[in-house]
């Protein structure tokens, strides 16, 4: 029977499936994804690794030592990332070099541990794996979480059974701070489990930033401790289908665990439905010629009341979420309700409003002021950049739309012209999906491809992967997000030279392969096979 790559559609860059599989021993390159900064391997000179006796270990001149529980922790974790839970043969591989290695010191040149990432964090580091030493240095815990991650990716195991890394050099750090993906869990509710294995492969991909866009239209999942109302009107099910404070401060503390922050999104004052239902009043009546017409808008701003809430409300959400930044959304208001409420009319008369981009430009610059009190900086999308809002220097503009009204890169151009720091999304909406190899556009996106001075490309602090709920659960999320995000990733921490779609297919099939036998469901890029494909999960310690 005629497939669908039969009918006309172009092939892919590869047509030789690839053999992308961790026994292959006689690699003369290193298979990492995210691309390094600076990588050399000497092909002909491996070492063997005793996993029974193999140790990560503190470098006596650390700065962090033993009771670090970000690297205690990851150290126990990537153990059982790179051996597995066993057995192991000790049958060695004839022809390569038979030196064994049995740690991997760690030194971390400022001390610190208890923090939380954040957006000026240091992630470089620097891998040496010679006979002299194996030795992984960094500037931070963060750093030194890269560097781990970068460390089980080039270990690969024998048909033998032996485990064999290559003498290799590695001078890496991030291109960007931010590298972020988007989770909504209001069109549909992931389990608490799907963020925490999300988080995962986030950390194995390097992306260090979780933009939980936890409530929407559809449904209010977070459970307020000051408004439980909101919840237990506005979810799907108020029993099982919420974040309790707990789960919050899990998925928190997760994340910090891997480098990672967590930038919560309430996005107002559209997409706030689900708001109405807990919260009598806060929603503007629509209205049929001269009456109510028992429907619901955008969140009402010409009541004192609405602004009370929004203060109580993420006076609560600045204390929950760690991170300085918050995302407070205002995109896509839908202007129809507030048109017909003669309220809302006779109050912009009275304000000599002339058009309702001016109304919810006052509704925002009161919620910022709201939120600035609480000293959280703010993430918006583009229409409150777009409509003249008055933003604070250090706000972030979040660039979403692909074409209009403008061109993503025209509106880049235009935010960092203004001064203000950009975040790039519009390009990468990973629940859109299309027939063949999607990841290729994805991964050649150029964020800094706009005009502008090197002041403005400096302005760019980096992006975001996007998956958005309407069409993604628990059932389709993973295989939909891998390794397709990874192409995300890379962009975002290698070189802007790294570009060459042969090799990243090679390294990506090969990183998808690894995430299998991590447990992780990543779907295939083309024809070909990996050796854990039929791989359901292998049991791992995550503290």
């Amino acid at each position: 029977m005629a497939g669908p790559g039969r009918a006309g559609v172009p092939p892919p860059l590869l047509l030789l499936p690839l053999l992308a599989v961790r026994t292959l021993a006689a690699q003369s390159e290193a298979y990492v994804w995210p691309w390094p900064q600076e990588i050399s391997v000497s092909p002909n000179v491996t070492f063997a690794l005793n996993p029974g006796l193999f140790r990560f270990q503190y470098s006596d001149s650390s700065a962090v030592r033993s009771g670090c529980s970000v690297l205690d922790q990851a150290f126990l974790r990537y153990l059982g990332v790179i051996f597995g839970p066993g057995p192991w043969l000790s049958r060695r591989q004839p022809g390569l070099k038979q030196t064994v290695k049995n740690s991997l010191e760690v030194f971390v040149n400022v001390p610190g541990c208890d923090q939380f990432p954040e957006m000026n964090s240091v992630e470089n580091y620097t891998l040496t794996l010679s006979d002299q030493q194996f030795i992984l240095k960094a500037h931070t815990v963060w750093g030194a979480l890269r560097g781990l991650e970068t460390f089980s990716q080039l270990i690969w195991r024998s048909a033998e059974g032996m485990f064999y890394v290559k003498q290799t050099k590695i001078v890496d750090f991030p291109r960007f701070p931010f590298r972020g993906l988007l989770l909504d869990t209001s069109r549909h509710y992931l389990p608490l489990q799907s963020i925490l294995e999300t988080l995962d492969v986030m950390a194995y991909n390097k992306l260090n930033v979780f933009h939980w866009h936890i409530v929407d239209d559809p449904s209010f999942p977070y459970e307020s401790m000051t408004f439980p109302e909101l919840s237990r009107k506005g979810s799907y099910n108020s029993a099982t289908h919420i974040y309790t404070i707990g789960d919050v401060k899990r998925v928190i503390e997760y994340a910090r665990m891997r480098g990672i922050r967590v930038i919560a999104e309430f996005d107002t004052p559209g997409h706030t439905l689900s708001w109405g239902k807990g919260v009598p009043g806060l929603l503007t009546p629509c209205y049929s010629g001269s009456t109510p017409s028992g429907t619901f808008g955008p969140v009402n701003p010409i009541l004192n009341s609405t602004y009370e809430f929004m203060a109580s409300f993420f006076q609560e959400i600045s204390s929950v979420f760690p991170d300085f930044y918050l995302h407070l959304g205002g995109d896509e208001v839908d202007f129809t309700c507030w048109q017909s409420n003669p309220d809302i009319k006779a109050f912009m008369k009275e304000r000599g409003f002339d058009c309702f981009e001016e109304l919810e430009s006052f509704y925002i610059q009161k919620l910022l002021n709201i939120v600035s009190s609480y000293r959280k900086g703010y993430i918006v999308w583009q229409e409150v950049f777009d409509n003249n809002v008055k933003l604070k220097p250090d706000t972030v503009v979040h660039v979403w739309k692909e074409t209009k009204p403008l061109p993503y890169t025209l509106e880049m151009e235009n935010v960092t012209k203004a001064g203000f720091r950009a975040l790039l999304s519009a390009p990468w909406y990973l629940n859109r999906i299309s027939y063949g190899q999607d990841w290729q556009e994805i991964y050649m996106v150029e964020p800094l491809d706009f005009k502008g001075s090197p002041e403005q490309k400096s302005l760019v602090i980096g992006g975001e992967a996007c998956m958005w709920g309407e069409y993604v659960d628990e059932t389709n999320l993973t295989p939909r997000l891998w390794p397709r995000g990874g192409a995300v990733a890379e962009r975002l921490w290698s070189s802007q030279s790294v570009r060459n779609l042969d090799l990243a297919y090679d390294r990506l099939a090969y990183f998808r392969c690894e995430l299998l036998r991590r447990g992780i469901q990543a779907q295939p890029l083309y024809v070909g096979y990996c050796e854990h494909e039929n791989f359901h999960g292998m049991e791992q310690n995550h503290p």
